[in-house]
């Protein structure tokens, strides 16, 4: 019987954004399948979590591509960004938490295109006046990346709706993110 590679990891992404701490043993009875079918597809749990960034990078790259980061007001594309991420949410979660990615010279190039696209959207925002400017893009960036996973853990344990998510994500960042047009005080 092949085993349907998609289906393990997908099993196993599922599995580790509940239980980060799940043996390569819960992993395969998750997917179905014996451990030695795992270890023959990810050799360990650094294998596995690297097929999961591998997993992760693509789809925060489709959900990139279809938010559309650069058409219309920037605060709309945050919008439509966080909607189309949530699906992975959990996911990114997961791989937010382990830090072997994002050390030494091993990290993974994707998530730099992944920056570099969500900061390009944050500074556009700036430019417009939309977005306040003393927050750096990649600040916002990173708040960001922290509120999707909080949101992802909340709604996991079941401290938040899921159809809460992107409402509570959108507001809280842009309402920190926006420039509160103000008008000019009057000298005394």
């Amino acid at each position: 019987m092949a085993v349907d590679r998609d289906h393990v990891l997908r099993s196993a992404a599922a599995l580790l954004t509940r239980k980060s701490t799940a043996t390569m043993d819960e992993v395969a009875k998750a997917a179905g399948i014996s451990r030695a079918t795992l270890h023959r597809h990810f050799a360990g749990r650094d294998a596995l979590v690297r097929a999961l960034e591998a997993l992760g990078i693509e789809e925060c790259e489709a959900a990139l591509d279809a938010a559309r980061p650069d058409d219309g007001p920037a605060s709309d594309a945050v919008r439509r960004l966080v909607r189309e991420i949530e699906p992975a949410a959990a996911l990114l979660a997961f791989l937010y938490t382990e830090n072997q990615l994002f050390e030494g010279e091993q990290q993974n190039a994707g998530w730099t295109r992944i920056d570099d696209r969500i900061a390009a959207l944050f500074r556009r925002g700036q430019a417009t006046g939309e977005f306040r400017i003393d927050l750096t893009p990649t600040w916002l960036t990173e708040a960001l990346y922290g509120l999707l996973a909080s949101g992802a853990w909340a709604v996991s344990e079941g401290r938040v709706a899921r159809k809460d998510f992107q409402f509570m994500i959108v507001e809280l960042l842009l309402g920190g993110a926006l420039r509160h047009h103000t008008e000019p005080r009057e000298e005394s």
